[in-house]
């Protein structure tokens, strides 16, 4: 249980870390440890991802959820965030999750045209899709994102292992959504090469 909780806490601090970085454009004139107060500029974030962003008992749920603690994590450090959350346990770019919905199915129903950045969160669910057909699914989505919100950062992070033993097929996902990711002129965030949860 210790482990499950340090692995948690590393994931927050580090998806936090970077939402903040994302959120600290130059017109806010917050520095990272300010109290939010009634002046505080809100700032709408979107996220779509799997069942580690829906909530699970393994990654935390309801007021445990990753989400959940990443904005009051970002309200401490004076940072006010409105977020709309659009995950599907698994779901993924190129795999239909529990409610038969795809990441470009999610979409739309996170993002917003006044959206200051977009998470895509996953989704090692795509293991199996074949590598052309998913190129083309995460670009769809991260297009899609683009259009709905075209002054909005995008922030893509790839799909997380909790083992040094990375299957191939997981591997190969991440290289796609890397390679995706600068051409959107996204920020790719690689858990496998950060090890958020391995030996933590």
């Amino acid at each position: 249980m210790q482990v499950l909780a340090s692995r948690l806490v590393t994931f927050v601090l580090s998806v936090t870390l970077v939402v903040g970085v994302l959120l600290n454009a130059p017109s806010v004139r917050t520095t990272p440890y300010d109290a939010t107060t009634a002046g505080t500029p809100v700032m709408r974030v979107a996220v779509i991802g799997d069942s580690y962003t829906n909530g699970t008992a393994i990654g935390g749920q309801g007021p445990n959820a990753w989400p959940v603690l990443a904005w009051k994590t970002l309200a401490r450090r004076g940072m006010q965030v409105n977020a709309d959350v659009a995950a599907e346990g698994r779901a993924g770019y190129g795999v239909r999750g529990d409610q038969g919905n795809l990441f470009v199915d999610l979409t739309p129903r996170a993002v917003k045209p006044d959206d200051s950045v977009v998470v895509f969160y996953g989704s090692r669910n795509d293991q199996g899709v074949d590598p052309n057909a998913l190129n083309g699914q995460v670009f769809s989505s991260l297009s899609l994102a683009r259009n709905i919100a075209p002054t909005a950062r995008l922030l893509v992070i790839g799909p997380p292992w909790p083992t040094a033993d990375v299957p191939p097929a997981v591997l190969q996902i991440r290289d796609i959504l890397s390679f995706q990711s600068m051409l959107a002129g996204a920020t790719f965030i690689d858990p496998i090469a950060e090890r958020w949860f391995v030996d933590r």
